[in-house]
């Protein structure tokens, strides 16, 4: 490896899973290294260990504390475990990416911050669209709900601080933006990110064989479309 990359710390999360840092920064080194470590230790397949949940800069190891395989402390098992996987870890083997492409309406009536986003940007809607599509994603965790893909990648010229006032409700399939980031809505909650546009793409269903459209490690592409074509997607 070309950086030597071990835990800051090893947080308990309650009595039943622990959480293993390594950054309390974003570095997309590090997620990449932490993706990495979670597919290895589910493909482990051991009995004692209930789920690998990956994160920014860390990632978060659900096991059952009393199983009979469980050897000694749990905390220093799960710190034990990622170690062991780290020294077998090639930084240059990971698995190729898939690639999801996302097509988005950028107008008005589904982006109701794109405006004000051009304006402190300096920037017209059109532009914003624009260098919102030009982006490389990659997703680099799941997180705040079930199918909520916090993706790195976004230009520069867009990085904006979250809406001073959140929104009740964010619907579905909207696609937003805040700080060096951009997610896209699973569906319809509560939110404060800048909403510039939206997709027709049913992002989660429960009912799904994999009901998230976007998992950790996926590149994402956005395509810019029509209200029309929108509509007719939807339909």
């Amino acid at each position: 490896m070309s950086r030597s990359f071990r835990p800051k710390a090893v947080h308990p999360l309650g009595d039943c899973a622990a959480y293993i840092e390594f950054s309390e920064e974003l570095d997309l080194e590090v997620n990449a290294l932490i993706q990495q470590l979670a597919v290895m230790i589910h493909g482990r397949a051991l009995p004692w260990m209930h789920d690998v949940v990956p994160a920014l800069g860390g990632l978060a190891l659900h096991f059952d504390p009393d199983h009979a395989e469980l050897h000694g402390a749990p905390l220093q098992a799960a710190a034990n475990l990622v170690a062991e996987c780290l020294k077998k870890i090639d930084p240059k083997s990971g698995a190729q990416p898939r690639t999801v492409e996302v097509p988005v309406c950028y107008e008005p009536q589904f982006a109701p911050d794109i405006d004000e986003v051009a304006k402190k940007t300096r920037l017209s809607a059109g532009q914003v669209a624009q260098l919102h599509v030009a982006g490389d994603y990659r997703v680099l965790m799941i997180g705040f709900a079930p199918g909520h893909a916090y993706m790195g990648g976004l230009d520069r010229k867009l990085a904006l601080p979250r809406r001073a006032e959140p929104r009740a409700t964010v619907a579905a399939g909207s696609v937003a933006i805040a700080n060096d980031q951009t997610v896209v809505y699973p569906y319809a909650i509560s939110g404060g990110w800048n909403v510039i546009g939206r997709t027709p793409l049913e992002v989660f269903d429960a009912s799904r064989q994999e009901p998230s459209l976007f998992a950790a490690g996926d590149r994402v592409r956005f395509r810019p479309i029509s209200g029309e074509e929108f509509s007719k997607m939807q339909g």
